[in-house]
C-alpha cells in the first residue's frame, strides 16, 4: 500500500461510514438522502437538462472544428487499442450490465406502467416508450462521459498531468491549489461516487444474475445465492483488474460483446423480425424529429408529467454525470493516439447506435408479446423481465443461458474497470496502479453492495449518487472550460511559432 496517497484513505473513511450508516440504520440512511435527493430534483431538474445538452453541443463543436485534429498522445503516436478492443472496452464500462437489465424494463414500464405523456397501452404509448429509451441511453449520456475522457486524456497524454480529475483544472485554478485540499476533495468526490455506483451497480447484477437462475432453474432467490454471485464475481474482476488493462479487461470485453452480439443476432431472427426493422426506423425518425423538445422538456405546469421527468430523465442525467468520473478516467486510459474527431466520433456515435439496437430488438419483443396479450412481462419484476420475454420465443432457455453469461462477463468488466480507474485515483493518478490498491478496492466495493443490500440500503446508495452528481456537475463545466482555455492557447501558440518560422525562412 505505498503507492496509497491521502485520497485512498480519505475516500476510504467516508465510503467505510456510508457502509456502517447504511447496515445499521438503512430507513434513515434512505429517508434523509431521498429529501435531499427530491429537492436537487424539483430544484435544480433545469439546471441538469440545460448542461447535458450544453456539453452535447460542445462536444459536436469540437468534433467539427479546427481542434478535432489534435491528436491525443505525442504527433503521430498510433492508438494502443485496435479499434475493436477499444470500442468493447469503453462500451463495457459505459453500459454494459445495465443496458441488459433496461433493454426490456424501461420500454415496458413506459408503455404499461408510467407513460411519459401518452395513455398507457396505446400505439402512441409504445412509441414514446422506444423514443424515449433511446434519448436515455442515447447520445446525451455518451457526450457526458465524452467530454470527461477527452479532457483527461488530453491532460493526461498532451500535457504529461497525473491521471487526476483535479489535474485538469489547473490552468484555472493553478498546480499549487489542485495539489493542496480543493483539488484532493474533488478527487475524493470522484472515488466515492465511482464507489457507491458501483457497489449499487454490483447489488443489480448480482440481483439480475441470482434472478435469471432461479427463474430458469428454480435455484433459491434469496441473499445467500446473491452473496454467493457477489463472491465468485468479486474473484473473477479483481483477478482481472489485477491481469491489466491489456490483458484481463480487454480479453473479457471482447469476449462478451461477441456473446451480446450473438445473443443480438439470435433473437432478432426468431423474434419479430420485420416488426423490430419497422420499429427501429420509426424511432430513429421520432428520436430525431423530438431530439431538442426531449432534451429540454421540464413540464413546469404539469405536476404528473413533471413527476415522470424526475423519476427518469433528470435522474438518468444525475446517474450518468455521477459515473462520468469512473467511465471518464477508464476511457481516457485506453484512448491514447486517437485523434480528437475519431475519439469523439468514436465514443458518442457507435455506442449511441449499440444502445438503439439493443433496446429495438429486445424492447419491441417484450412490448410485442404484452401488447398482443401472450404474456405480462409488465408484472415480472425488473431482473427478470428479459427472462420473461425470452422464454416465450423459440430457443428461450438457450438465449436466457447466454443472457446470463452475458450480465455476468459485463457485470465483471464494469467492476474490474471502477477497480482499475481507483486505483488511479488514490494512487496520484498511476497509468497502472499497484495490485494491493486494486485488490483493497475490489474488495471494499464488493463488501459495501453486500452490506447495503443485505441491510436494504440500496435506494440510499441511488440518492446518494444523484447528491453527488450535483457538485460534480460544476465540476464537468469547470472541466470543459479549462480545456477549452488550455487547447486554444496551445494552437494560438503554435500557429505563432509557424509564423515565426515562415518569416525567417523569407528573411
Amino acid at each position: 500500500m505505498k503507492q496509497a496517497t491521502r485520497v485512498f484513505w480519505y475516500s476510504l473513511f467516508i465510503t467505510l461510514i456510508v457502509v456502517i450508516w447504511g447496515s445499521v440504520a438503512p430507513k434513515h440512511l434512505e429517508k434523509i438522502t431521498a429529501a435531499f435527493t427530491q429537492g436537487i430534483l424539483d430544484k435544480f431538474g433545469w439546471f441538469y437538462l440545460l448542461i447535458v445538452i450544453a456539453i452535447l453541443l460542445f462536444c459536436v463543436y469540437l468534433m467539427f472544428s479546427r481542434y478535432g485534429k489534435i491528436r491525443l498522445g505525442k504527433h503521430g503516436e498510433k492508438p494502443e487499442f485496435s479499434n475493436s478492443s477499444w470500442f468493447a472496452m469503453l462500451f463495457s464500462a459505459g453500459m454494459g450490465m445495465g443496458l441488459v437489465f433496461w433493454t426490456t424494463a424501461e420500454p415496458i414500464s413506459h408503455a404499461f406502467k408510467s407513460s411519459p405523456a401518452a395513455e398507457l397501452g396505446t400505439d402512441a404509448a409504445v412509441r414514446d416508450a422506444l423514443k424515449y429509451s433511446f434519448f436515455h441511453w442515447g447520445i446525451h449520456a455518451w457526450a457526458v462521459y465524452g467530454i470527461v475522457a477527452l479532457v483527461l486524456a488530453y491532460f493526461k497524454f498532451n500535457r504529461g498531468a497525473p491521471g487526476l480529475i483535479s489535474a485538469t483544472l489547473t490552468p484555472l485554478f493553478g498546480e499549487k491549489r489542485m495539489r493542496g485540499p480543493l483539488g484532493k476533495g474533488i478527487d475524493v468526490l470522484a472515488v466515492f461516487a465511482t464507489v457507491v455506483g458501483v457497489a449499487a451497480t454490483l447489488g443489480f447484477g448480482s440481483a439480475q444474475i441470482t434472478g435469471g437462475l432461479s427463474f430458469l432453474f428454480g435455484t433459491p432467490n434469496n441473499f445467500t445465492v446473491q452473496l454467493i454471485v457477489l463472491a465468485v464475481s468479486t474473484v473473477l474482476f479483481i483477478w482481472s483488474a489485477w491481469s491489466g488493462i491489456g490483458k484481463g479487461i480487454k480479453y473479457l470485453s471482447n469476449i462478451n460483446m461477441g456473446l451480446a452480439a450473438f445473443l443480438l443476432v439470435l433473437l432478432f431472427i426468431v423474434g419479430p423480425t420485420m416488426l423490430i426493422l419497422n420499429m427501429f426506423t420509426n424511432t430513429l425518425g421520432n428520436y430525431a424529429a423530438d431530439f431538442f423538445k426531449m432534451s429540454l422538456r421540464i413540464a413546469p405546469m404539469d405536476a404528473e408529467g413533471r413527476t415522470w421527468i424526475n423519476g427518469w430523465t433528470i435522474f438518468y442525467w444525475a446517474w450518468w454525470i455521477s459515473w462520468a468520473p469512473f467511465v471518464g478516467i477508464f476511457i481516457a486510459r485506453i484512448s491514447r493516439g486517437r485523434t480528437i474527431k475519431e475519439f469523439l466520433f468514436g465514443v458518442l456515435l457507435l455506442p449511441s447506435l449499440v444502445c438503439f439496437i439493443f433496446f429495438s430488438v429486445f424492447g419491441v419483443s417484450a412490448l410485442r408479446l404484452e401488447n398482443l396479450g401472450i404474456a405480462t412481462i409488465s408484472k415480472l419484476s425488473l431482473e427478470t423481465s428479459t427472462f420473461g420475454t425470452l422464454a416465450e420465443y423459440p430457443l428461450g432457455t438457450f438465449m436466457s443461458i447466454i443472457t446470463i453469461f452475458v450480465i455476468a462477463i459485463f457485470f465483471i468488466t464494469s467492476a474490474d474497470s471502477a477497480t482499475f480507474v481507483l486505483g488511479m485515483l488514490s494512487t496520484d493518478g498511476r497509468l497502472n496502479p499497484g495490485n494491493q490498491v486494486k485488490i483493497s478496492w475490489g474488495l471494499i466495493q464488493s463488501m459495501m453492495a453486500a452490506a447495503v443490500v443485505y441491510f436494504g440500503g440500496t435506494q440510499g446508495l441511488q440518492n446518494m449518487l444523484i447528491i453527488a452528481a450535483l457538485p460534480f456537475a460544476l465540476v464537468i463545466i469547470l472541466m470543459g472550460v479549462s480545456f477549452y482555455k488550455d487547447i486554444r492557447s496551445e494552437l494560438r501558440s503554435k500557429s505563432h511559432d509557424q509564423k515565426h518560422q515562415a518569416l525567417k525562412k523569407g528573411s
